[in-house]
């Protein structure tokens, strides 16, 4: 008889995050593709800031932008309905290999279903290809087209308005070169985490933080 292997094992434990995930405000999307293959309920699917992490495999200033990148670019195409997953295509000004572009770009994709390669779609319906594009010439750093009415809009984020504390430079300094000290690594975690809980709880509505061209 076969046997499961034990990574894949029911966990006895539920994964514990930062209990601020659950104060970052959700961002809800109807899947024409998810209704048609019956994955959800009406295509209607809700994503929280801990799906991007677990994409992502960490939680840090860059995934919590591009978490709240997406929710604002998203909000106003669609003042009277869900937004549709799928049918966005997204544009980045930088290339895929420059600084943390691809990190947001997994991000991006995730929420907005746009894919650079991504699935090919069913007679012509549902496809998600060449949806995310890169080394575009753009105002600001994404562009969010609609594709059923060719609506877009521009948008750059501005995290500079929620600074880091004072001690995590020279704190993740000593611990890349080898400091583990334990309280050390607590005290860059838990400095670490407060920034990204006042982007996503404290500044989540913040103008500033999400500038449009």
């Amino acid at each position: 008889m076969a046997t499961r292997s034990s990574w894949s094992r029911k966990r006895l434990e539920p994964v514990s995050f930062p209990s601020f995930f659950a104060e970052v405000p959700t961002i809800i999307m109807r899947d024409p593709l998810a209704e048609f293959l019956g994955a959800a309920d009406g295509g209607v699917i809700e994503y929280g800031y801990a799906d991007a992490v677990k994409l992502a495999g960490h939680s840090c200033p860059t995934v919590a932008g591009a978490y709240l990148l997406s929710s604002r670019v998203l909000q106003a195409p669609y003042p009277d309905q869900l937004p549709l997953r799928g049918g966005i295509q997204v544009d980045f000004r930088d290339p895929l290999e420059a600084a943390v572009s691809g990190v947001v770009a997994a991000v991006v994709g995730l929420l907005t279903g746009a894919a650079a390669g991504g699935f090919k779609g069913l007679a012509g319906r549902f496809s998600r290809r060449e949806l995310l594009r890169f080394s575009v010439e753009l105002p600001g750093e994404i562009r969010r087209t609609r594709l059923d009415n060719g609506q877009n809009v521009s948008a750059s984020l501005q995290l500079g308005h929620v600074p880091a504390d004072a001690r995590v430079g020279p704190l993740l300094q000593q611990l890349l070169a080898g400091n583990d000290d334990p309280e050390q690594r607590a005290l860059f975690a838990t400095l670490w985490q407060d920034r990204v809980r006042r982007i996503l709880v404290e500044h989540f509505s913040d103008p500033r933080l999400v500038s449009f061209a």
